[in-house]
Parts: structure tokens; sequence; C-alpha cells
């Protein structure tokens, strides 16, 4: 099955040159160093903006799941339930597609893991276009290869990589402390021993 045949998919809002930055505006523009694999949409980093162009705005809403569409890596992110919490409008900028799932036996979260996994990424890279910058086109998204497990393997799917997630920075936090415990000890042993 293609992505193209359970989900439309949009380009990002047009701005024409930089996002204009109008700060206490409603709106926010998500952009690509807003977004991080392990953390989703840092709501609180994105620009408050206004809209440049004539083009009617494809607001976000939960469950979008946005697709950068430049970039080494093109990877997927949800748009999760923390948008309704912030009391703003969003539209992703022109980097990302969005996609919106017409099909209600499909959890987005499972669709970005799909999508975030090495034969998505593979086939991806494989259709990119460009030398420095490599970028696919909306036809590439549009004809992606997906698998639609029953819904309650795709609950399990989304079990575990939450929980491989919430592991993965348990380490990362484990790592970090370890590293201050030693810069600790060697600060004491320079303060403490005659030169």
């Amino acid at each position: 099955m293609k992505l193209k045949q359970i989900a439309t998919i949009s380009a990002g809002y047009p701005f024409r040159g930089k996002i204009p930055e109008q700060p206490g505006s409603p709106l926010v523009a998500v952009q690509m160093k807003d977004v991080s694999l392990s953390e989703g949409i840092r709501w609180s980093a994105c620009l408050h903006t206004q809209l440049t162009g004539k083009r009617k705005p494809g607001y976000l809403t939960v469950g979008d799941i946005l697709v950068a569409a430049r970039g080494s890596h093109h990877y997927a992110t949800q748009v999760d339930d923390t948008l309704a919490t912030t009391g703003k409008q969003a539209v992703a900028a022109p980097h990302f597609f969005v996609v919106r799932l017409s099909r209600p036996d499909i959890l987005p979260a499972f669709m970005v893991w799909l999508l975030n996994q090495a034969p998505s990424q593979r086939y991806f890279e494989q259709n990119a276009e460009g030398t420095l910058t490599k970028s696919i086109r909306r036809s590439v998204l549009e004809e992606a290869p997906v698998v639609v497990p029953p819904l309650a393997r795709q609950r399990t799917i989304v079990a575990m990589a939450n929980t491989l997630r919430q592991e993965q920075r348990l380490v990362q936090q484990l790592v970090h402390n370890g590293e201050r415990m030693m810069h600790a000890v060697a600060i004491d042993l320079f303060d403490n021993t005659e030169v």
C-alpha cells in the first residue's frame, strides 16, 4: 500500500523569504530546528509569526505528521496533544510535508514510527534529489510504501518504541551524571594537590 492511499499530503506554508518574527502573535511556525526525534516538537522554541502569502494556511491539528522534505534524514514527527495546550495556531515551515491520515484505524504515532524506520529511510534516500542538500518531492512521499497492521499490533509497537525512547533518555542521563562526577573528581584532585 502507498502512503497516499491512507493520507492527504500537503506542503508546509510557503513563506516568502525569511519567516517574519511577530512577538506575541497567536500563530507559530514549526521549523526544522524546533523538532527533535527524541523530544518531538519543542513548541516553546517555535517562532511567533504572521502569514505573508495569499495562500490559505493549512493549520496544524493534533495527529498531523510532519516529514522533513530536506536534509540528510527525512524524519517524521507527530503533532501531539501539546499543541492544544499552547492555545496557539501553528503552521509548518516550507521544509516540511504535512501528512494527515484519513483512516481512523491507523495511529499517527505508529505511522511516525514506521516512516522513521530503516526501510522507509532507505526508500527516501534512494529517491532523494540534489547534491549538497538532499530533498524529496511530494510525489516520492505519496508513493512511499507503508504497512498497516491491526490496531492492537500498532499499539504494541508504539508502546515498545516509547519504552525504548525512555530507556535511551535514562542512559543519556546516566552518562551525563557520570561525566559530571568525573569532572568533579578531576577538579578536586587539582584543588587538593600541591603543584
